[in-house]
């Protein structure tokens, strides 16, 4: 049987941490994941490899899927290796690990490949580079951690904003395989620059003796309940992020003003992610995820009764501000309830969630365009599950107010089911 933890107030806990420059640690977070990020622009590249490698759109949809299976696996794993490389040297392995895989999928000359290169080792590269991150910048900042992960996590979609325009230029201009060379480039060049701030930093990957820990690996009831809420709102989320450019052109609208529209998207998922972190320092996290829920509810249902080109920019952004409000608030949130040493491990398995949204939505968005050319249907059931994730995210827990310089006195009193 679990044994039930408490939720902790971690920015109020010593520990006995070397100072470190908490500015370089996020600097090198920030080089490495802004690139990586660029995968939520995917759906900048779909209609050319559609009609160079002649594969229907739920072919391309499975790509997208498969790069989240790899991000997963990757994150999984790399917790495994802390114990055998520093911080910048597990973050340039995984740079290079994803640009080797964004150059195979420069070269593709069939699915299969694209796969392999797309999908498999540039998921894994990016999956194992996350996590080094976000553990590396949680062992070593000890405040605003709410702001802190929401940050972090809004680098992905960040990264979209940057590359999806610069992508459709070099698609256009130079074709989408020098686009995909220039991007593995990039990746190099990111990896080495993290790297050395992260040596910089003194940014570290195991905690210090004397910092508190969980000893078992089993996690319960809250732990389901945070993976579930993030799961129903990545499948609606991950959907306008991976097809966001064509979704919009479903609905009428030019393909010029699509690309400005994706663009857009992706900032207000990253201007949320920011805002999911920050609203958990000052509001109980279940509040803040029914609110994300609630606006992603909204935007389906104004989307399925008003399918017009101008609503359908507005629809998809309050959709994906809902997912980006939850993953703010699922990142702040293991910062909340398990202690900052777990945070690399129990971060990296709520993204099952997000790998199985991935397999989900997006894949059957696909499926439904190839057979009815649109996506009402695919919005129609991205409601229905924001629906449900209101409901859960009731029954999270309660953390102690953060910004009070002392203990809640009834923070001994809320306690989460972690084993």
């Amino acid at each position: 049987m679990s044994q039930e933890a408490p939720v902790h107030n971690h920015h109020l806990a010593h520990t006995t941490a070397p100072a470190g420059r908490s500015w370089a640690a996020i600097a090198a977070a920030s080089a490495l994941n802004l690139p990586l990020g660029s995968v939520y622009a995917f759906s900048v590249f779909l209609r050319p490899i559609e009609q160079e490698l002649q594969v229907p759109r739920s072919s391309l949809s499975f790509v997208f899927g498969v790069a989240t299976v790899g991000f997963t696996i990757g994150s999984l794993a790399v917790p495994r290796l802390f114990r055998l490389a520093s911080a910048a040297v597990l973050g340039l392995g995984c740079a290079l690990a994803g640009a080797l895989g964004i150059a195979l999928a420069a070269m593709a000359q069939n699915l299969v490949t694209l796969l392999i290169g797309y999908g498999i080792i540039f998921g894994l590269g990016g999956g194992a580079a996350y996590v080094v991150m976000l553990q590396g910048v949680n062992l070593l900042v000890k405040s605003r951690k709410g702001l802190l992960n929401g940050y972090m996590v809004a680098l992905y979609p960040a990264g979209a904003v940057i590359f999806a325009p610069v992508f459709d230029w070099g698609n256009r201009t130079f074709g989408y395989r020098t686009t995909l060379w220039g991007l593995s480039a990039v990746l190099l060049v990111a990896g080495v620059a993290a790297a050395l701030l992260a040596v910089h930093a003194r940014m570290r990957v195991l905690p210090p003796a004397g910092v508190p820990h969980s000893s078992g690996t089993k996690l319960g009831l809250t732990f389901a309940k945070l993976c579930v809420v993030f799961f129903l709102a990545a499948a609606s989320g991950l959907t306008v992020l991976s097809q966001a450019k064509e979704i919009v052109v479903a609905f009428g609208a030019a393909p010029a003003t699509a690309i400005t529209a994706t663009t857009i998207i992706a900032a207000a998922i990253a201007c949320a992610r920011v805002s999911g972190g920050f609203l958990t320092d000052r509001f109980p996290i279940p509040v803040v995820a029914c609110v994300a829920h609630l606006l992603a509810l909204a935007g389906a249902v104004m989307l399925t009764f008003w399918p017009r080109p101008e609503t359908a920019a507005i629809t998809l952004g309050m959709i994906g501000c809902g997912y980006g409000l939850i993953s703010g608030t699922t990142a702040a949130g293991v910062a909340r309830y398990w202690p900052p040493a777990d945070y690399g491990w129990i971060a990296a398995r709520t993204y099952i969630g997000w790998c199985a949204a991935a397999l989900s939505l997006p894949v059957l968005a696909g499926w439904l365009f190839d057979r009815t050319g649109g996506y009402t249907s695919t919005i129609v059931i991205a409601g229905c599950g924001n629906l449900l994730g209101v409901v859960i995210a009731l029954t999270l827990p309660r953390p102690a107010p953060v910004g009070a310089h002392a203990p809640s006195p009834t923070a001994s009193a809320v306690r989460a089911d972690a084993g």
